[in-house]
């Protein structure tokens, strides 16, 4: 499931991403440091590690201290599983059928919200012999999101399913607090009624026997105001809050939250690290006269003489191709505007006013380059999203599989 993988650099790579596991131990850390003494914080490492390279960060995120790491099928858990035996692995999306077997194999937690979730992982406990509350579950409650979750009109069938003799338990009532880097709290506020609902439904009934953990906050619930009202309910009804650390972990704080990276932190505390580095490098230099038309369907001319330096990375490798003519990478720590289109497997800068450019330089697409004084660049995941109209959590899924993670 991983690109490919090595863990020092190589001369034969021109185009990779630098993985620092040491910063993304430091954040799982500092992370956990925020949330309330008896949280339960889960090192969401889905999609990839969201792109950084799920060999590299699962055990990342174990040697910090995480007991639970989330993905998103069941597929990614048992890679997961390889990396992180130890481990709790939850799994966030739906269990088809013929899967059942695979959660229980594998130790698997699955998330369930609907009847046929229920039928297929108790047929499987049966057939290998589980007793009553053997295979836990996380049972998702829809308060809002309408994405996945059981609406609260469905809870009392699935609950009626949870007997004393049944093989499953609810270890964990979850939901997804969607709109947790919003300033105003107001669909949180609306989020929690329902969940409060479902809470009490839950617990005056069977299914309730074996339920630890409220999990309802992800990275910018634990680093904005939802994560207080998550602790205050959960004590409430005597669980444990559980936090799902994603884009955190990587080093990236949610816009609206007072935690943004690098440069902000909390009193006393470290700064959340960014973990990758996207780097590729120059592979050739031209230089070419005024009028020259640069890319497909020429979209760039030249209005004066330019140097031009080409780069083997295009979007195919995650350089979204939105960033054509708008966007700067660094070469000896300067910007150099990307002229023309950027093309499946390369693009070209434009570095007539950067002295020196060879053949070999690197070139940061993101991260930060030593200009060799103290005002370093830095082309950060919220730069490169702002130009190409998207989201950081897409920039980081996006760097495609023959960009090698490598680990520094």
């Amino acid at each position: 499931m991983d690109p490919l993988m090595t863990t020092h650099a190589s001369p034969a790579f021109a185009n990779l991403a630098e993985i620092d596991t040491s910063a993304l131990e430091d954040n799982y850390r500092f992370l956990r440091q925020l949330a309330p003494g008896s949280a339960e914080c889960v090192a969401v490492v889905k999609a990839n590690a969201y792109g950084h390279g799920l060999s590299l960060c699962a055990p990342a995120a174990v040697r910090a201290g995480a007991h639970w790491l989330a993905v998103a099928s069941v597929e990614e858990a048992i890679a997961a599983r390889a990396y992180a035996p130890q481990a709790r692995i939850l799994a966030l999306g739906s269990i088809l059928p013929g899967w059942g077997a695979t959660v229980i194999a594998h130790g698997i937690t699955p998330c369930i919200w609907t009847l046929e979730h229920l039928d297929e992982l108790e047929s499987a406990a049966h057939a290998a012999a589980l007793g009553p509350a053997s295979l836990a579950v996380h049972l998702e409650i829809d308060t809002g999101m309408s994405r996945q979750g059981a609406a609260l009109e469905e809870l009392p069938d699935i609950l009626k399913r949870i007997t004393p003799s049944s093989p499953l338990r609810i270890e964990a009532v979850m939901t997804h607090l969607y709109a947790s880097d919003e300033d105003n709290g107001a669909r949180s506020a609306q989020q929690y009624v329902k969940l409060d609902e479902a809470l009490r439904m839950i617990q005056s009934t069977p299914a309730a026997a074996h339920l630890q953990y409220l999990s309802a906050g992800a990275s910018a619930a634990l680093l904005g105001s939802d994560a207080a009202d998550v602790a205050e309910m959960a004590q409430r009804f005597g669980l444990k809050p559980m936090f799902r650390l994603g884009l955190a972990l990587y080093g990236i704080a949610p816009r609206s939250t007072d935690l943004q990276a690098p440069a902000a932190q909390l009193p006393g505390q470290p700064v959340l690290k960014p973990v990758l580095t996207w780097k590729t490098r120059v592979v050739s230099l031209r230089t070419i006269p005024a009028g020259t038309e640069i890319g497909y369907n020429g979209t760039f001319t030249a209005t004066e003489p330019m140097r031009l330096a080409l780069i083997p990375t295009g979007y195919a490798d995650g350089l979204d191709r939105r960033l054509s003519n708008r966007f700067s990478l660094l070469v000896r720590g300067q910007r150099a505007p990307l002229v023309g289109r950027v093309s499946m497997d390369m693009a070209v800068l434009d570095v007539t006013e950067i002295p020196g450019v060879e053949t070999g330089d690197e070139v940061v697409i993101l991260g930060t380059q030593n200009r060799g004084t103290q005002d370093n660049e830095t082309i950060t995941a919220y730069d490169l999203a702002d130009a190409s109209e998207t989201i950081p959590w897409e920039v980081f899924t996006s760097i495609g599989p023959r960009v090698p993670r490598i680990s520094v």
